[in-house]
């Protein structure tokens, strides 16, 4: 019995040491790498969170080296232990929208009249993310606000390449336009939304679809943190949360040209801003401005300015100026036919501003925005609305400011 139990405990410490390895790994990586604000509300919840993710990024990678499987190939299989049961108030069906996956969600309870339509385009730049993974907020937002919703699993980055990610989006954003009233949806009450690079389909999809005047007009549209432009990455919120996590801006710039299947060394390249030529620095440097974002966001911001064009790097990333992918830069007749949006931002995210200069450019053009900021927000947060331990109260901010916002239509 005793040497049982020697071999069982001795098995448990050989199991045991590689992860405590890494925990401790995550912890100095984190420490040496990572500054939240002293005034972020439950700094220890969000650093474990990050630990995890460190633990996994690293055993991801140690696998990648050893040629087991891609780092991507670990974080989709963690991913996909996120379960969650369909709230019992709604029927779940998982369809096609012109070959691209998806699942509606529809109340059970009977309807007076026919229902407003929703669309999620998930976040996880555009690598991973999966209908599964949202369908706690999806049972959330379908149940209070009443609604059909409609969750888009668009094909992921390697395999499927920019621009197929919101070109999948668009395609069944379409088939729902035309087959709304089969959800017993009303065409004309359909909002699309997105969460970080689902914000960024988001607003690509909606400027897509003023092209289309065969198809009923969206009734509005919710940005969730998205990225809209690729031009600048030393705006305030770049630099104030440039070493916050969830999402720092060297990971900003990591998973962003590896979503495009980029080398990941021009990073350095990016944040001087050499990828942007002369003329789109002198035609978007209007809409991409620091002066742009309101005062109390900029205090103590010193303007970084950019570094010399190269051409040969912008040539190495051109996707990067393209409208759909920096959706800022769509010209004044696309953005005036925008409908009515709701533009979600973070304190404490790279992505801030983005969102606040979007914002601008729909309210100069004439698109009725409301605004929703989560002062202790941070990059992911809606992720967070009902995870249990790792609840957030930003989290559910942000869902419930969602939910208030389809209502109010």
């Amino acid at each position: 019995m005793e040497l049982l139990y020697a071999l069982l405990l001795g098995a448990g410490s050989v199991l045991a040491t590689p992860w405590l390895l890494l925990l401790l790994w995550a912890i100095c990586y984190d420490l040496i790498r990572t500054k939240m604000p002293p005034e972020f509300d439950h700094p220890l919840k969000l650093r474990a969170f990050y630990w995890a993710g460190i633990m996994l990024c690293t055993a991801g990678k140690i696998c990648e080296f050893l040629g087991i499987c891609r780092q991507l190939d670990v974080i989709r299989f963690a991913i996909s232990f996120k379960k969650s049961k369909l709230d019992p108030s709604l029927f779940a069906k998982d369809l096609l929208f012109d070959g691209v996956p998806v699942r509606v969600y529809q109340p059970k309870a009977p309807s007076a009249g026919r229902r407003k339509g929703m669309l999620l385009f998930h976040g996880g730049a555009g690598m991973a993310g999966t209908i599964d993974f949202y369908q706690n907020i999806c049972n959330i937002i379908a149940k209070k606000a009443d609604v059909v919703l409609v969750s888009v699993g668009y094909g992921l980055s390697p395999e499927h390449r920019y621009p197929s990610q919101y070109k999948q989006c668009l395609a069944a954003t379409v088939h729902f336009l035309k087959n709304a009233e089969a959800y017993g949806v009303d065409p004309s009450q359909v909002i699309i939304f997105g969460d970080s690079a689902g914000g960024n389909f988001t607003s690509v999809v909606a400027q897509q679809l003023t092209k289309r005047p065969d198809l009923p007009k969206l009734r509005a549209q919710a940005l969730i943190y998205g990225g809209v432009q690729a031009m600048d990455f030393n705006l305030p919120s770049h630099v104030q949360n440039a070493s916050m996590p969830l999402l720092t801006r060297e990971d900003l710039l990591h998973f962003g040209l590896q979503y495009f299947v980029k080398d990941p060394a021009l990073k350095v390249e990016l944040l001087k801003g050499t990828h942007v030529p002369d003329d789109y620095r002198l035609k978007y440097r209007k809409w991409v401005n620091a002066n742009n974002i309101p005062e109390r966001f900029r205090h103590g911001y010193q303007e970084v300015p950019f570094a010399p064009y190269k051409p040969e790097i912008y040539k190495q990333v051109p996707e990067l100026m393209e409208e759909t992918f920096s959706s800022i830069f769509a010209e004044d007749h696309i953005i005036k036919q925008l409908p009515e949006t709701l533009i979600v931002t973070c304190q404490y995210d790279v992505f801030r501003d983005d969102n606040l200069l979007y914002k601008k450019r729909l309210e100069d053009c004439g698109v009725k925005v409301k605004w929703f900021h989560a002062e202790m927000g941070f990059h992911g947060a809606m992720n967070f609305c009902d995870a249990g331990i790792f609840r957030f109260p930003s989290g559910v901010e942000i869902v419930d400011s969602i939910i208030d916002f389809v209502k109010s239509l």
